[in-house]
């Protein structure tokens, strides 16, 4: 599953988005074992199962168009989602998300945006707006 590292940086990122007040009602994780063990440690930082993570299988290895087909089937219940997938693909597409960009999402990185959207269908086509980044590194970056 997690190496040590993961084990220790998965709950304090959690953390640092519980100390934050962020509520994340939905959590979806690529099927790739290290992606949902990550997935699994902040649904259980926000008290919650693990079978609270949802799979998608196109997250593993998704580009970002891949991604963004993703979010079209996130529930629109879910106001705030999490999710867990992999590099490079994953730099790339927060790298499409706003006029923030990063040379690299980190193991555990956390980059957030807001979109003023209803459906989570208009999330592609919508204006987004760069919330913050942060990384388990050195007390990470906040901007």
């Amino acid at each position: 599953m997690l190496n040590e590292r993961g084990e220790q940086d998965a709950p304090k990122m959690a953390q640092r988005l519980i100390d934050r007040d962020i509520v994340i009602d939905g959590f979806y994780s690529s099927p790739a074992q290290r992606a949902f063990a990550t997935a699994t440690f902040f649904a259980a930082a926000y008290q919650l199962k693990p079978s609270s993570v949802q799979v998608i299988p196109s997250l593993y290895l998704a580009d970002p168009g891949a991604i963004f087909q993703s979010i079209r089937q996130f529930s629109d219940r879910e106001k705030t989602v999490a999710i867990f997938a992999h590099n490079p693909g994953l730099t790339d597409f927060v790298n499409q998300l706003t006029d923030v960009k990063i040379d690299h999402l980190p193991t555990c990185g956390i980059f957030a945006v807001a979109a003023d959207i209803r459906h989570w269908t208009d999330f592609e086509d919508s204006t987004r707006y760069f919330f913050f980044f942060d990384h388990p590194k050195e007390g990470g970056v906040l901007l």
